[in-house]
């Protein structure tokens, strides 16, 4: 029997962790034909999330975690659960809802087709304004002038990978990561799921200023081959457009 590890990373979501477990719970009952892991990685918490997912371990053996020292970012706390998915196919949740774990059944399906990356793109995205999602398209257009590989648009971390996937992303030691990049870099067979996009269920953002510019440079920097070529050829404007689309865009994703 195949496993499927649903990797959930977490950081000061207290007030989700258990309305979470219990949707995600209601999906797995119906998926018979597998056996889950659900790994949660705990990114730091100040507050109570890491108890309740102790908690929640007593009374399911399928859950497991790994609890970072530190409020690392998200996108160390994914290559750390990846490190530690024993699964045949992972599928990364955000523990917000805002990706909903009623979709998993439909990347499954597409998994078993044969599909290696079936990631979850948003068809809509609730209570956003023309004015970013205009942003976020200018964002995505320029990001794929610079870049030597296609990026999905509309497209967060949301997605099943299969094994070879996961092998092939956790050779990408980087200590600056963006790994919506790094899902289009190592390639595969790919396949989209539309779906819409929830407000959170509870509490705020954890995104503030200085994590938006960092992970904005880190998304650009992926491609720094691209970016200093755009600088030797004397080009400042649009580099620094480059930047500014990049925070604006991670903002308008974020900040919801």
């Amino acid at each position: 029997m195949k496993t499927i590890s649903i990797l959930i990373p977490a950081y000061n979501e207290e007030e989700s962790i258990s309305y979470l477990y219990e949707r995600v719970l209601n999906v797995v009952a119906n998926l018979r034909n597998y056996q889950f892991e659900l790994l949660f990685v705990n990114d730091g918490s100040s507050e109570q999330t890491l108890s309740i997912i102790k908690q929640l371990r007593t009374k399911d053996h399928r859950i497991s975690y790994v609890d970072l020292s530190r409020n690392f970012g998200k996108e160390i706390a994914m290559i750390a659960g990846l490190d530690h998915a024993k699964g045949d196919a992972v599928v990364i949740l955000d523990a917000d809802l805002q990706d909903p774990p009623e979709l998993i059944p439909e990347l499954v399906s597409y998994w078993e087709e044969g599909y290696d990356d079936v990631y979850a793109k948003r068809r809509s995205r609730k209570g956003e304004s023309w004015l970013k999602k205009t942003t976020s398209a200018t964002f995505y257009k320029i990001l794929k002038k610079i870049s030597q590989v296609p990026i999905q648009e509309d497209t967060g971390d949301f997605r099943l990978l299969d094994r070879r996937c996961v092998e092939a992303i956790k050779q990408l030691r980087e200590s600056q990561r963006y790994t919506k990049g790094m899902f289009s870099w190592v390639g595969y067979h790919k396949k989209e799921v539309l779906f819409d996009r929830d407000p959170r269920v509870s509490g705020k953002t954890k995104w503030n200023y200085r994590k938006l510019v960092d992970l904005a440079i880190e998304g650009v920097n992926v491609y720094h081959c691209a970016s200093k070529a755009i600088f030797i050829n004397g080009d400042y404007c649009l580099f620094h457009s480059i930047y500014i689309y990049a925070l604006h865009h991670l903002k308008n994703s974020c900040l919801r």
